[in-house]
């Protein structure tokens, strides 16, 4: 991993690289506690003991593949002035995360398209990024108490199918297994953090184009698709991403749109 590299040809400023962590974004959530004020930080581990998804779900972190956090500032009330170029704006609806984690999911797709030829590479709202049908990365957004955003991705990259847990065998895929071939860490970060830059720019000045971008990426369109929320499932037909990053799904009930919740089907 070349971090010189990285901090000269991206908006990162800070930059650390571990071999092993319990998660990267709970180290990037400590260096916030610890006052760092170098931001976009970016933390990379090489191996990841307790990686996490949403909703208290494990992230299996395999060898040789790529897991690292981005921790940007926040402006605490809309509008407020001279924030750093880099802040995430807190949404008044109480929704941070959604267009945030559409963000980082259309800068994995773009990133790792050119590397899959004609191998399909999608969004499954919220946070995941499919690729020949099968899971290559996720995301994971959290939203610290001192207004601060950590944006977690872990991507399948140079690990192999015959390490991947027995349980995940036919739901996951990597590059490697894709591609037939290593890919480079640091060319992958390089590509993924420019295009993490755009959509940063762009959710600050025109969110619902970047919630077209990731409309455009969704893999449910026109789908029949289960929500779960609590104790109660929702089934409908996707009819895609809202300008506000909502899934929208046509139910019984008519056109209904969703904030939260796990698809199960």
């Amino acid at each position: 991993m070349d971090i010189n590299r990285i901090l000269r040809e991206t908006f990162v400023v800070e930059a650390e690289h571990r071999e092993e962590l319990g998660s990267t974004n709970d180290r990037a959530a400590d260096r916030a506690k610890q006052g760092a004020s170098r931001l976009p930080l970016l933390v990379i581990a090489d191996r990841q003991t307790a990686g996490r998804g949403r909703g208290g779900n494990r992230w299996w972190t395999g060898s040789d593949s790529l897991a690292f956090s981005l921790l940007l500032e926040s402006a605490a009330v809309e509008g407020k002035k001279d924030t750093p170029r880099f802040t995430l704006r807190r949404q008044s609806n109480s929704r941070p995360n959604i267009l945030v984690g559409l963000g980082a999911g259309v800068a994995v797709v773009e990133s790792l398209k050119p590397l899959l030829g004609n191998e399909e590479i999608g969004i499954l709202w919220p946070n995941d990024v499919m690729a020949a049908g099968r899971k290559l990365a996720g995301i994971l957004v959290e939203v610290l108490t001192d207004c601060r955003t950590v944006i977690g991705i872990g991507i399948n990259t140079n690990n192999s199918m015959s390490d991947v847990p027995a349980e995940l065998l036919w739901i996951a895929t990597t590059l490697l297994e894709l591609t037939g071939k290593r890919q480079d860490h640091t060319e992958i970060l390089i590509a993924l953090l420019n295009r993490m830059e755009e959509q940063i720019t762009i959710l600050k000045r025109a969110p619902a184009e970047l919630a077209a971008r990731a409309d455009a990426l969704c893999l449910q369109r026109d789908k029949p698709i289960a929500l779960q929320q609590g104790r109660k499932t929702i089934a409908g037909l996707c009819r895609g991403i809202a300008p506000d990053g909502a899934l929208l799904l046509e139910t019984p009930n008519g056109l209904r749109s969703f904030y939260s919740g796990t698809i199960i089907r």
